[in-house]
């Protein structure tokens, strides 16, 4: 253990102990503490003396100490060395040996993907009714859910004015023809007699004043009368003899009978007038509003005493019989519709109905971008105008692989992932881990198609794959491998 030193320090932090039993340590204890406390009460020198004593006490202690554990520890290490190994070995195995669940993994040649389109079942015509007039709604003859004809009345407006406006127009028209009544009948005899009676008396007349002015020539000529008196005489017979033509012409008017252009005048204003009245007979008729087609009143938007003016809805028709679901499609993928070709609808609430494509609309919408394709569904009571609707295509896309699930899936590097898989048999229970990288193709779920280093018949481990390494020995779950 090496020499001890010449002196000791007072105290004892310098001192070694040797390794010892429990027993000595505190015999040693007590003694060296009974020295201690003698030691303080006797001088310098005798101190110095009792602490070399208690130094080489506690060396010789601890030799003896360790000198017997090293022959119990010889002799227990001699005693059988192979067992030792053995169970080390076996302790070892059981835990490193990890229980996993595996898949067996077979290849495919492809798989199939669904496209589903979002839509909405409409009504093949749908229409908000409204009068072309406007006026007071007088009378509502349907309500919502009523189901009508076509050209059946659902309201009326008030017509009392339009009524009014066509008496009059018809006591207009009685005037009118009987004024056309009387020229095509022509002067009353009565009246072309009166005429006659006045060309005569104008003749007479006028005879009288031609021999009055003759004689009023002579006497002017014989200077009897003055050259006024004669032309006043003159005058007046010039005056009689127009007269006269003009009473000739209306007795000849009269003679001729009533003019053509006169009939066909009257005939003319009677014409206008009798249009007026159909006029106010449309309103009339417009006044009422019938059904276009047949369907079931979806809205009543105004009550009886409403002013409306032109166009205000008034009820919401819906054509019954036809029901269709209308799909926004991409225009790259529109083609692969036909007309007549059959398609599944999903309808919330209302399961998968078959409908048949009617129409593919020729125009893209300037919103989405799609193309509307028209699907025309069998009339049911749980469709309704509103629902939404689902068109699913199912596509088969060539592509081998192997599906395996998602939870087998393991990082690699450059983008790669990684399976692990049973590998060679250690016995009938433990295989160890195999590393297959492989290059993920496609998602569907909790599976993932997969290609690469793996092998038909393969078995993935799917579970507890992060505490895993390859060359690991695994025991698979018999419950749960294929």
């Amino acid at each position: 253990m090496g020499s001890l030193p010449r002196e000791l320090p007072h105290e004892l932090s310098g001192v070694a102990i040797a390794p010892r039993s429990e027993s000595l340590q505190a015999a040693n204890s007590t003694s060296l503490m009974a020295a201690l406390s003698e030691s303080s009460r006797t001088s310098a020198k005798r101190r110095r003396w009792r602490l070399w004593i208690v130094a080489a006490m506690l060396l010789g202690t601890g030799a003896l100490s360790l000198r017997s554990w090293q022959d119990n520890t010889g002799a227990a290490s001699s005693a059988d060395p192979a067992a030792a190994e053995t169970a080390d070995a076996a302790e070892t195995s059981a835990a490193s040996t990890l229980p996993v669940r595996v898949v067996a993994i077979e290849p495919v040649s492809g798989y199939e993907t669904e496209r589903a389109y979002t839509g909405e079942i409409v009504a093949r015509r749908s229409s908000e009714l409204g009068f072309e007039l406007s006026g007071k709604v007088v009378s509502l003859l349907v309500d919502e859910g009523d189901f009508v004809g076509a050209g059946q009345a659902i309201a009326r407006l008030d017509t009392a004015t339009l009524e009014a406006q066509r008496r009059e127009l018809e006591a207009e028209i009685a005037v009118q023809l009987a004024q056309l009544q009387e020229l095509e009948a022509g002067p009353r005899q009565q009246t072309i007699d009166a005429a006659r009676a006045a060309v005569a008396d104008l003749d007479t007349q006028l005879e009288l004043s031609r021999i009055q002015e003759s004689r009023r020539l002579e006497l002017f000529e014989g200077g009897a009368i003055s050259r006024d008196s004669y032309d006043r005489q003159a005058f007046n017979t010039a005056s009689l003899e127009s007269r006269r033509d003009q009473a000739q012409r209306q007795l000849d008017e009269l003679l001729a009978g009533t003019r053509v252009e006169q009939v066909q005048a009257q005939d003319a204003r009677l014409g206008q007038i009798r249009a007026s009245i159909d006029s106010i007979d449309v309103q009339i008729g417009k006044s009422v509003l019938y059904a276009p087609f047949s369907g079931e009143v979806s809205r009543r938007a105004v009550d009886e005493g409403a002013v409306v003016s032109v166009g205000t809805p008034i009820v919401t028709l819906m054509e019954g019989g036809i029901i269709e679901a209308r799909f926004g499609i991409p225009s790259d993928r529109a083609g692969e519709f036909s007309l007549g070709s059959t398609q599944q609808v999903s309808v919330d609430a209302g399961g998968t109905v078959s409908g048949v494509v009617s129409r593919i609309l020729p125009e893209v919408d300037a919103e989405s971008r799609t193309t509307t394709v028209v699907v025309e569904l069998p009339n049911q009571e749980d469709l309704r105008a509103g629902q939404t609707a689902r068109l699913t295509q199912t596509e088969r896309q060539q592509l081998a692989g192997f599906w395996v699930p998602s939870t087998a899936l393991v990082p690699a590097t450059r983008g790669l992932w990684s399976l692990y898989v049973l590998g060679a048999a250690e016995d009938a229970d433990t295989f160890a881990v195999t590393t297959r990288n492989v290059e993920v193709l496609h998602a569907d779920g909790d599976r993932m198609l997969v290609r690469g280093t793996v092998q038909p018949g393969d078995r993935a481990i799917v579970s507890g794959t992060q505490r895993i390494v390859p060359g690991q020995l695994v025991r698979p779950s018999d419950a749960l491998a294929q």
